[in-house]
């Protein structure tokens, strides 16, 4: 997952950007189509062949092997897997939507993106001598894109957004080759600071569309883990200095929080930043149960 996330996010930008532009000249469908599934195809090799350098290159290779990874990181990073290919599922959508492509090929073209991408890096894994296919990985995957396409087919809308949160720990300083060396590396690699969030929007679900309730009102379940600086278990010491021992947590959430994309606007400029804002969880007051047995209050929570 770490290693698709930062040329998925460059992915997703260009996609928005795109997006926009389309908008501009629907007279033109097959047009806007051919250049959105041809810059796709672009973006697909060259993110891919990048990936590949920069990555895999220079680590030994080996016949294609399988690898059960399901023990990592209390799930967190199966968690990334699913979050990963329902985002970048959600914006092939709304591009080939933009593009003025009818809803079902939209559905399916586009759902599928990060399936496709993400499906291609646990390949890569499969031939690296340091890793290995994961059919783990391959399922979260699946469910991610699923629940994308499900929700698309069944109500024309997504009722219960995936989102993403992060917030810094301590953890990383006693691991800063596996957790990050600094922020930006921690937003990928510091599972203990990672929520997967469901942001399930109430009118949608369970008032009639009459109801006076804010649209954009939603609920979230969260679900992060802490006290981890190992992916299968902790380490007694790093680089001969010891590392204290925290027990493994997991961490179940509930907040509240917002669905950009009900909110009116006719700005071109707020619907861009809407899109992009409505990845990432929005900091709210906040109550944990986690499997110390522990029930937890915070105030704000990101």
């Amino acid at each position: 997952m770490k290693k698709a996330f930062l040329s998925i996010l460059l992915i997703l930008c260009v996609l928005t950007a795109s997006a926009q532009d389309t908008l501009r000249d629907k007279s033109k469908v097959k047009r806007n189509v051919r250049i959105v599934l041809g810059t796709e195809a672009a973006l697909y090799a060259a993110s891919m062949t990048g990936l590949y350098f920069a990555w895999y290159a220079d680590y030994p290779q080996s016949s294609f092997h399988f690898y059960n990874d399901n023990g990592e990181w209390m799930l967190m990073d199966k968690g990334g897997h699913l979050a990963t290919a329902y985002i970048v599922g959600n914006y092939g959508y709304q591009l080939l939507r933009g593009a003025g492509l009818d809803e079902k090929r939209s559905i399916f073209y586009g759902g599928t993106l990060g399936f496709i991408f993400l499906s291609t890096v646990e390949v890569f894994d499969g031939f690296s001598k340091g890793w290995g296919f994961s059919w783990g990985d391959i399922a979260a995957n699946t469910l991610g894109t699923g629940l994308f396409i499900g929700q698309q087919l069944l109500w024309h809308e997504q009722r219960i957004l995936v989102k993403y949160s992060f917030h810094t720990t301590e953890f990383s300083k006693y691991r800063p080759d596996l957790l990050g060396e600094n922020f930006i590396q921690q937003t990928i690699k510091d599972y203990n600071g990672i929520t997967i969030w469901a942001s399930l929007n109430i009118k949608s679900l369970l008032l009639k569309k009459e109801s006076k309730f804010p649209a954009w009102l939603n609920i979230a379940l969260g679900c992060g883990a802490t006290g981890m600086t190992g992916a299968f278990e902790n380490v007694l010491e790093y680089n001969g200095k010891p590392i204290p021992q925290y027990e493994r947590k997991q961490q179940f959430y509930c907040s509240l929080d917002i669905d950009f994309t009900r909110i009116p606007t006719n700005n071109k400029f707020l619907k861009y930043t809407f899109k992009v804002l409505n990845i990432f969880k929005l900091p709210f007051p906040a109550i944990e149960y986690n499997t110390g047995g522990e029930w937890i209050w915070h105030w704000m929570f990101f």
